[in-house]
């Protein structure tokens, strides 16, 4: 249990008939609805993992809601992200989520940052909330809500999803639990790493793990049940199956005292940095089809996306070759000799597989061109000369 001043708290008559279904469970009562109320909680993140964490967290009532993200809503966001609606698309996401949790409960302290949590604000956002909630999907921003938490003494509830598999713990709980870091030491090379963009994830998982951290948020700001620390909870949705691993905190692990470059940390800075996309050369929408138009031998349009994501859409004249499988010395050597006399264009959904097959191929000596924007940028020039 966290330390919490309830003192001065007073649950209103409409709380009690909002939050009566709470108030008539022995283990939460007044004394745990007002410690809800009392509490703040910071969920960096309102996609997949944070729209559950955030309407649930809302209505339970938890007093203070603090939402980290920089993005907007997309249409491919839809399928899991159920904060975000349609009318939607297109706008922040934080203003998004702000809208569906102020309609759930319109008495919500919400806190808005609408950036990117980073290794310069980190500290000055996070040292406000009691608890924080890891919605993110990457490693840098995983590694820096950990570091963060550590420092400030936060407890971070954390969630991850991939395709039909999802695992979540709390952190940091107190002094002996284990942190991020004793569950991964080191990072994954940024080319090991999964990205449902690009390995996919069933739409309702996000919803399991999501509501898993939220009852966690709940039990550790009420103190009741066990929470999750030390224990790290594995789920597979296809066996509809449950797993438990054990987590220990590692006594020979550095001491965390400050924040770092984390994207140079995740060997991110080298696959997907500005500078390596200064150095890429890029062929606009406009530029290709002129050259598809003219003459279309001379191009080799290589898409770098999965196989289920070509089955979906492909620009015409396109051969698949997937980011995974892309060194695979027959492919190597088929490109070797397309480039001999043609220009090879590599495309993906939005350019951050594109760059990374890029920046592979030209170790092996191969150059090729990115597509602005990749496909979602083709397709939506494509209608818009439609129009």
């Amino acid at each position: 249990m966290i330390n919490l001043n309830t003192e001065n708290i007073i649950l209103e008559q409409y709380e009690k008939s909002r939050y009566a279904r709470h108030l008539c469970l022995p283990e939460v009562g007044v004394e745990g609805q007002k410690r809800l109320k009392a509490a703040s909680v910071l969920c960096v993140g309102t996609g997949g993992l944070g729209s559950p964490i955030l309407l649930y967290l809302a209505a339970a009532g938890i007093g203070k809601i603090g939402i980290v993200d920089f993005d907007v809503v997309d249409e491919s966001n839809l399928q899991r992200q159920i904060i975000h609606g349609t009318s939607k698309v297109g706008l922040p996401k934080t203003n998004s989520a702000k809208n569906s949790i102020l309609e759930i409960n319109p008495y919500c302290d919400l806190q808005i940052h609408n950036s990117a949590l980073t290794s310069d604000n980190a500290l000055d956002i996070i040292k406000d909330y009691d608890i924080i909630c890891d919605g993110t999907d990457n490693f840098p921003a995983r590694y820096l809500i950990n570091d963060a938490c550590v420092i400030l003494g936060k407890p971070n509830v954390y969630g991850s999803i991939i395709r039909f598999e999802g695992h979540a713990t709390v952190f940091n709980l107190d002094e002996r639990s284990p942190n991020y870091r004793d569950l991964f030491p080191s990072p994954l090379p940024p080319e090991m790493t999964p990205s449902c963009a690009e390995d996919g994830v069933i739409g309702v998982l996000p919803g399991i793990i999501g509501v898993i951290q939220a009852t966690e948020v709940i039990k550790i700001i009420t103190g009741i049940g066990r929470p999750l620390s030390g224990r790290l909870l594995l789920f597979d949705a296809l066996e509809m199956k449950f797993n438990e691993i054990q987590l220990k905190a590692d006594p020979n692990t550095p001491k965390i005292t400050e924040l770092i470059d984390y994207n140079k940390f995740c060997g991110h800075d080298h696959a997907c940095s500005s500078g390596d996309e200064n150095m890429v050369e890029s062929i606009s929408y406009h530029q290709l089809q002129s050259m598809l138009n003219s003459n279309q031998e001379q191009i080799l349009l290589v898409d770098v996306r999965g196989a289920e994501e070509a089955k979906i859409d492909q620009i015409p004249g396109s051969i698949l070759i997937p980011l995974k499988d892309l060194t695979a010395e027959n492919h190597l050597r088929e490109l070797r000799d397309a480039q001999k006399d043609k220009m090879i264009v590599v495309y993906c959904k939005t350019g951050v597989r594109s760059l990374k097959a890029i920046n592979a191929l030209s170790k092996k000596d191969i150059h090729a061109k990115q597509l602005e924007g990749g496909i979602n940028a083709w397709n939506v020039a494509s209608i818009s000369n439609e129009n």
